[in-house]
């Protein structure tokens, strides 16, 4: 029988931590009962040690600004190995993990499989920079799953994959505008640091030192679920749009899901305007569904946009589409794009196991159970604390704010408390619970978390939530 991580016995909270069979334990657990107070301070003397010399050698110490931990303040974590559900610092300090390398890890870290994949191709050799039956292989189980994609390219990224996919539509249609929303991000490609600040927008300057004017007066920024600000775009640019681009469900500015009716109206906008509709499915891809957030909601885009799962971890990205406007990319057609390490072996490989693995009967149907129990146990946690939060999940993919909601675009997501987040953030780091460090990211389960981890991390967070 499963032991209760907390109960009540005469009004006193205690705590009941059990472990679990062949698996270390972090150094904050321990096999007692014991009165709630304070956990044990989270020792990060190495992390602190390290970092400090990264900074010395890296901007900001980081190669991606997140992993600071700017928003959150505090130490950022240094790992030193993953597995399954749990990832190591090192300090030996040992967390449930929901970022899982920011969503690829839908199977688990170093899952066994992939991995004795990887094991066998890496005595074929690491990087071919030649055609190889990999690359069909993956190719093949894409189009076979994503509704929209007749013809895939592989890149190494889903920067890489949303910067060309771009170029496609501008190349297929002629026209050089494209559309974007508020809050979407699609790497850090230059037309894409755009954002819908008014004074942003109405100047057409770019949200980054670097970007040329040029770039961002082409890219047209709207309101997320807001189908009449799409309009309105379209009426003020007419025939000058060569596509819209969008994170079918928003994770880059928290968990935002796309209301009812929002993504058929952008189908039927785009068909009218003959202009072409691209979902970035960098993060929902093969998360939400077999075939992403387009096979979920039943609505098939032009192009999309992928990368994360599809590389089972390594770096890798795809774009495809619809067979006509793929031929325009080269060799078939006259538009440009390239990539030296694109295709590689490794990364199909990764690619083709956790996507057979992802096909198994009932993968999906686990990740939306525990990801629910997950996300309604928290929410239940804070307003019995007296919180006011809201959040929401698909698939394995979930997120939280701190304010009453709805939460329907970025607008109000920057309503949620920041400075709360903050401490909540903290408070579940020192509880061994590793969240992403910041209150604009989406949240990622995988295959390898167990309902124990589940329980574990809401009871952590009914301790942390009282005390915020």
């Amino acid at each position: 029988m499963q032991i209760p991580q907390h109960t009540c016995f005469l009004g006193q909270r205690v705590l009941l931590v059990a472990p679990r069979p062949n698996q270390r334990q972090p150094s904050h657990a321990r096999v007692a009962v014991q009165a709630v107070a304070a956990p044990p301070k989270l020792d990060t003397s190495t992390s602190e040690r390290i970092f400090e010399e990264a900074k010395t050698l890296l901007p900001g110490g980081v190669n991606s600004p997140v992993r600071a931990f700017n928003s959150v303040g505090g130490q950022p974590i240094v790992f030193d190995h993953v597995k399954g559900a749990y990832v190591w610092d090192v300090d030996n300090n040992k967390f449930i993990d929901y970022v899982g390398t920011w969503g690829p890890a839908i199977a688990g870290h170093a899952n066994d499989e992939v991995n004795k994949a990887l094991s066998a191709q890496l005595e074929k050799g690491t990087s071919f920079g030649a055609p190889c039956e990999l690359e069909n292989d993956l190719a093949k189980l894409v189009i076979d799953r994503v509704p929209s994609v007749e013809m895939v390219r592989f890149v190494n990224s889903g920067t890489e994959a949303c910067l060309s996919v771009l170029r496609l539509m501008r190349a297929y249609t002629g026209r050089e505008k494209v559309l974007k929303f508020s809050g979407c991000y699609h790497g850090h490609g230059d037309s894409f640091l755009v954002s819908a600040g008014s004074g942003v927008a109405t100047l057409g300057l770019p949200d980054s030192p670097g970007v040329l004017k040029s770039s961002s007066e082409a890219t047209l920024t709207a309101t997320y679920n807001d189908l009449d600000d799409v309009r309105k775009k379209f009426a003020e640019h007419k025939g000058e749009i060569a596509g819209v681009i969008l994170e079918p469900v928003v994770g880059n500015s928290g968990y935002i899901e796309p209301q009812p009716g929002f993504l058929e109206g952008l189908r039927e906008i785009t068909r009218e305007e003959d202009t072409l509709l691209c979902f970035d499915e960098v993060m929902t891809g093969f998360r939400l569904a077999k075939g992403g957030a387009q096979d979920h909601f039943g609505v098939t885009p032009d192009l999309t946009t992928m990368g994360k799962i599809i590389g089972g971890g390594l770096p890798v990205g795809a774009y495809g589409g619809r067979a006509d406007i793929m031929k325009t990319v080269a060799p078939a057609g006259p538009m440009y794009q390239a990539g030296t390490l694109s295709g590689n072996p490794l990364a199909m490989t990764a690619g083709i196991v956790t996507l057979q693995i992802l096909e198994r009967q009932g993968t999906y149907e686990y990740l939306d159970k525990i990801t629910g129990r997950l996300v309604n146990g928290i929410i239940d946690a804070a307003h019995k604390a007296g919180h006011a939060c809201c959040g929401g999940h698909i698939g394995g993919m979930f997120g939280f704010f701190f304010t009453e909601g709805p939460v329907t675009c970025f607008e109000d997501a920057k309503k949620a408390d920041p400075k709360k987040f903050a401490r909540w953030h903290r408070g579940m780091l020192e509880r061994g619970i590793y969240l992403a460090p910041s209150m604009y990211e989406a949240g990622f389960m995988s295959l390898a978390h167990t309902t124990d981890d589940i329980d574990e991390t809401i009871a952590a967070a009914a301790d942390v939530l009282r005390d915020l």
